[in-house]
C-alpha cells in the first residue's frame, strides 16, 4: 500500500463510519482486509484499494469499511458491567417499571455482549419475576450480524469471559462449535446499524451499552453520537461505556464510583 492508498482508506472509512483509521497502523489494516481482497479476488490489498478509488461498488466499499471498523469484543467482557447490571441497574428498573426494559446494545459484533446480558436476565429472572427485558443488538457488519445470528461459538470464544457454569448452562457441544440455546438467542433482536445515520427515531431505550465504540471516533463526532444518544435514552436511563472511556459531552453526567456507568443530565432535553 501506498502513502496515498493508505490516506484514501483512512477517508473513505471515516466518512461512511465515524471510525478514525490509525494510518501508522498498516499491519492492522493489512490483517483485516487480507481476507475482504481474497473474496474479492484481488492478489494485493493495493489493488483492493485501487478498485475502489476508482468504481463505485458499494457492496466491496461496505466490506472494506465493516471490516476496518470491526471490534474487539468477548462474553461478560470486563465483568463490571454486568455486576452494575445486576446489582444497581436492574433492581432500580424494576421498582420504577410497570412495562418491559428496553436494553440496546450498540457495536455488539459477534452477540457475545447481548447474550451476555440476556444470560444475566435469564439468572436474574427469579429477583426480579414481574419484569421483561426486550434486549437488541446493533452493529455495523454483516458478517459479524450473521455470526451472531447463528449462535455458534468455537471454543477459543466461549472460554473468553464466559464462567464454565453458564458455558454448560446455556450452550450445547457440537462437533467443534458450541451452540447458544436457542431461547437465549430469540431474547435477542439482531440488526445492522450505522451509528452515524441509525440512531435518531429509536427508542426509547432504558439502558444502552455502547462500550468501546465512541473512542475510534474524533471528538466532533463522539459528542454529536452520544447526544443523539441521549434524544433516545429515558430521561431515567443508563447509559455503559467502556471502564476507561469518558462522556465528552453536556447530554450526560458520571454516576459516583461507578465506572463507565452514565445517566442524562436533567438539563439536556432542556437545551437540545
Amino acid at each position: 500500500m501506498t502513502f496515498d492508498e493508505i490516506h484514501a482508506l483512512a477517508d473513505l472509512v471515516r466518512r461512511r463510519s465515524g471510525v478514525i483509521v490509525d494510518v501508522d497502523k498498516t499491519y492492522v489494516i493489512e490483517t483485516r482486509l487480507a481476507a475482504v481482497a481474497r473474496r474479492a479476488g484481488f492478489t494485493t490489498i493495493g489493488e483492493l484499494i485501487r478498485e475502489l478509488m476508482h468504481k463505485r461498488d458499494e457492496t466491496l466499499t461496505w466490506s472494506v469499511v465493516e471490516a476496518i471498523a470491526s471490534t474487539e469484543t468477548q462474553f461478560f467482557r470486563d465483568r463490571t458491567p454486568f455486576q452494575q447490571m445486576r446489582d444497581d441497574i436492574l433492581p432500580a428498573l424494576a421498582a420504577r417499571r410497570s412495562g418491559p426494559v428496553k436494553i440496546w446494545s450498540l457495536g455488539c459484533s459477534t452477540g457475545q455482549e447481548p447474550y451476555s446480558l440476556a444470560m444475566l436476565a435469564d439468572e436474574e429472572g427469579g429477583r426480579h419475576p414481574g419484569m421483561k427485558l426486550e434486549i437488541l443488538g446493533g452493529d455495523l457488519s454483516e458478517r459479524c450480524l450473521e455470526k451472531a445470528n447463528s449462535g455458534l461459538y468455537t471454543q477459543f470464544e466461549v472460554q473468553r469471559g464466559l464462567p464454565a457454569r453458564l458455558l454448560v448452562k446455556y450452550f450445547d457441544k457440537i462437533d467443534d462449535a458450541w451452540v447458544l440455546d436457542p431461547r437465549i438467542r430469540h431474547a435477542v433482536q439482531l440488526s445492522r446499524l450505522n451509528l452515524l445515520t441509525d440512531i435518531r427515531g429509536s427508542g426509547p431505550f432504558d439502558v444502552i451499552f455502547c462500550r468501546n465504540v465512541l473512542s475510534s471516533f474524533d471528538p466532533p463526532t463522539r459528542k454529536a453520537v452520544l447526544e443523539r444518544l441521549a434524544g433516545v435514552l429515558a430521561t431515567d436511563g443508563y447509559l455503559m461505556l467502556g471502564i476507561n472511556e469518558t462522556v465528552a459531552s453536556p447530554a450526560f453526567r458520571a454516576q459516583p464510583d461507578k465506572q463507565g456507568l452514565y445517566v442524562r443530565d436533567p438539563a439536556f432535553q432542556a437545551a437540545a
